[in-house]
């Protein structure tokens, strides 16, 4: 349900930079362990943006890679949900885990002249 106030805030920051302009797409960037369920996020954009700059716009989600290195043999790899519980080259479970947690408006597309 954390979705709901994400998508909130998704609209405010777009509208804010639309500067008034009609929004024709919205890029976000949402790191693989996030828990953000892109079609939840869908879901509370096409009701919430109905009465906004954003209304019809295209959402566009670009999952953003975690990955595990071995702090006991210094393995490195690319994870996802659910977390290995060791290392899979020495089966230490010593791992340190980086990345995949980011969540943010990468970029939005508007109209050219306000307007229009």
């Amino acid at each position: 349900m954390h979705e709901l106030a994400i998508t909130e805030s998704v609209i405010k920051v777009a509208v804010g930079a639309a500067a008034g302009r009609r929004i024709h797409a919205i890029h976000l960037a949402i790191g693989v362990l996030s828990s953000i369920v892109d079609d939840s996020v869908q879901f509370y954009f096409d009701i919430l943006s109905r009465d906004s700059l954003a209304a019809g716009a295209t959402l566009h989600f670009r999952r953003i890679p975690a990955s595990a290195q071995c702090q006991t043999c210094g393995h490195q790899c690319s994870i996802e949900p659910p977390l290995p519980p060791a290392c899979p080259a020495c089966a230490s479970v010593a791992l340190r885990i980086s990345g995949g947690m980011e969540f943010h408006v990468e970029s939005i597309d508007v109209e050219d002249d306000v307007g229009s």
